[in-house]
């Protein structure tokens, strides 16, 4: 039982970890999300309300873990040693689980089990970040790096010319293969843009041989393990879908083409599924929350001089859905626009993200 003795000798007590508003709350739970969200560090939190000798914490990425060992032994080790957590990290449920009290599963697609609760975690919103962040002094330079170089806390504390190449690290993590990489890379090209998975296919088909099943396949593990998001217009299931992907600086790790539009409405998109389930695009209107009647419209450089006739559009298709609010979103303008019918808000990202 060697391996499952080097297990229960792993002690979290000295672990530093800052809270997420997110918490493991019930004693049976699937996490599951994309790669570097703070899966591990979700456990960690939940491992600290109990006495290390209470646990046992096995991570089955771990290459010095025998997998044989480990299925053969675990339920007799578990009553033997009064164990009253159980933690398996990256399973893929090669085996029964065995009976205890609390059993806590991170895995990479989501799976459902009777009497389990599923948790999908996303990467920090930018109110966490900002808890994470012990670097800089003030929140200007905090957002400055939060824009730049996503919404990973392990990256926060990096040194800042290692970054781009630990995110180029964390796209690969994300991918099995070539085939994975290569399409997870023409999703993350095309963040906020309305393109339909066959033209992408076709794309990717004049640079490499593959199926479309493989494909579409591909594209939904992505998607059902919340790397990549395909947002629908409002009330026509059949247009083509917008693409996010769950950090939008993975965009400036792959490609030296510039679309800060494209990264700054990826950012936004993050922000709003922390708190919203019903969004949805408009023609003129990048995110429309039905539930509240608010349209949400990235414009990171925002001049009402310049803008008038895009501003026109907006009012026109805001009021031909009833919405009462307009929240244009910058980088720092910050100013109210009076309208008969609409309440309409151009505001600072950090300050819209914190309100």
């Amino acid at each position: 039982m060697r391996s499952l003795e080097a297990c229960y000798e792993i002690n979290f007590s000295k672990v530093n970890f800052i809270e997420r508003k997110i918490k493991i709350t019930n004693p049976k739970t699937i996490i599951t999300g994309a790669a570097k969200t703070g899966k591990s560090y979700l456990i960690y939190d939940f491992l600290s309300t109990f006495k290390p000798k209470e646990y046992l914490y096995i991570d089955f990425s771990d290459l010095r873990n025998d997998f044989l060992e480990i299925s053969q032994n675990l339920e007799k080790f578990i009553k033997m040693n009064e164990i009253s957590v159980l933690v398996l990290e990256n399973f893929n449920f090669q085996f029964e689980l065995p009976i205890c009290e609390n059993i806590i599963i991170s895995t990479i697609e989501p799976i459902k089990i009777k009497h389990f609760e599923n948790i999908i975690i996303s990467a920090l919103d930018f109110e966490e970040y900002l808890l994470h962040d012990n670097r800089h002094q003030n929140i200007t330079q905090s957002f400055n790096s939060f824009l730049k170089f996503g919404n990973l806390a392990e990256l926060i504390n990096y040194e800042e010319h290692k970054k781009i190449n630990r995110l180029q690290e964390i796209i690969e993590l994300q991918c099995k293969d070539e085939t994975q990489y290569e399409i997870f890379k023409i999703l993350i090209e095309n963040i906020d843009e309305k393109k339909s998975l066959f033209q992408l296919f076709n794309n990717l088909k004049t640079k490499m041989k593959i199926s479309k099943d493989k494909f579409y396949e591909t594209c939904k593990f992505f998607e059902d393990t919340k790397s990549i998001y395909f947002l629908e217009k409002y009330n026509q299931e059949k247009s083509v879908k917008k693409i996010y992907v769950y950090n939008h600086s993975f965009l400036n790790a792959i490609s030296h083409v510039k679309k800060f539009k494209n990264e700054f409405s990826n950012m936004i998109f993050l922000e709003l599924i922390h708190k919203y389930k019903d969004i949805y695009y408009l023609d003129h209107i990048d995110f429309y929350i039905k539930s509240k009647n608010i349209a949400i419209v990235p414009i990171p450089f925002f001049n009402r001089f310049l803008m008038n006739n895009a501003l026109k559009k907006i009012i026109k298709n805001a009021n031909e859905f009833d919405i009462n609010e307009i929240n244009i979103i910058t980088i720092s303008n910050n100013e109210k626009i009076s309208d008969s019918k609409l309440k309409i808000n151009i505001i600072p990202f950090y300050e819209w993200a914190l309100s």
